[in-house]
């Protein structure tokens, strides 16, 4: 892409994100992420009404008194972006694609996370780890994730979730938040996301195309992974083949879903087709009335 090209895109993005920004908040970016840690702070002489659970049994011991210990929230976080640049992800049916669609989300949560001088950073993978960008504060940084979001030209096509999200628990040391986005087009991730879970507070966005999820009755048509570039023809004007294809569909969505319910992972749905403010909102309000 071309510089001048390149900067123009980055503008706009930013302009629309930052006016998605509060729209997709409305003031309580705090109260939409739980988790958040608590340090120590001080110990107080107990009070009626104190959680006997923060009694702090050696300064207790040593006056002869209850004492608790008083945590205050950590003031600051750390957000990680865990990115799906695989070859599945250029797919799109109505205005955007996956692709685009990721970028822009990204960016609405990257400005929402600076707003707050909190830390953003980002994980862009394919079958591979192919950049790390760590974390870090400041406007300046948040235009290089995007930079580097819109300039990137990944190496492999294929998709290892696994893979991105064992390097990020490794990586980041640090409980954060972290969301993952992607089309979840891949396979054998699930031990990696519920370690993942326990130690960081993880978000899951999957990115969803209609013309992925239902066969057009179009006849013979020849259809490319754009992973792997294997070539298969369909019939799609056989109604049986129709059907299997959508029952499968369904079949690995409810899967899916039952994963994250499972495991207590939230999760948001995101259609290409549809604003995807509406979904996210609806899941940080969720968060929200769980703290």
């Amino acid at each position: 892409m071309e510089v001048n090209e390149l900067i123009k895109k980055v503008r706009r993005i930013e302009i629309k994100a930052k006016g998605l920004t509060n729209e997709l908040f409305s003031g309580e970016y705090h109260s939409a992420f739980k988790g958040r840690g608590m340090s120590f702070s001080e110990v107080r002489e107990y009070q009626f009404g104190d959680d006997v659970r923060n009694i702090d049994w050696n300064v207790t011991a040593r006056f002869d008194h209850p004492y608790v210990k008083i945590y205050e929230e950590e003031r600051e976080l750390t957000v990680m972006l865990l990115l799906d640049m695989s070859g599945s992800e250029d797919t799109g049916s109505g205005k955007a694609s996956k692709r685009e669609l990721l970028t822009e989300i990204a960016a609405v949560l990257a400005f929402s996370v600076i707003q707050n001088n909190d830390k953003i950073g980002a994980v862009l993978f394919t079958d591979q780890v192919e950049l790390f960008i760590p974390p870090r504060k400041g406007k300046s940084h948040v235009l290089r994730i995007i930079r580097d979001i819109l300039n990137f030209n990944p190496q492999n096509k294929g998709t290892n979730i696994a893979a991105a999200v064992k390097h990020f628990t490794f990586a980041v040391k640090k409980k954060s938040t972290a969301f993952l986005i992607s089309d979840f087009l891949d396979e054998g991730f699930e031990d990696a996301l519920k370690i993942a879970s326990r130690k960081h507070d993880l978000i899951c966005l999957q990115l969803k195309d209609p013309v992925e999820q239902q066969l057009p009755d179009a006849g013979l048509i020849k259809i490319k992974d754009a992973e792997s570039g294997l070539i298969t023809w369909i019939d799609t004007s056989s109604k049986k083949v129709r059907n299997t294809y959508l029952a499968l569909c369904r079949k690995k969505a409810d899967e899916l879903q039952s994963f994250f319910v499972r495991n207590g992972i939230d999760h948001a749905y995101i259609d290409t087709h549809k604003n995807y403010i509406q979904p996210l909102h609806a899941l940080f309000k969720k968060r929200e009335s769980k703290r």
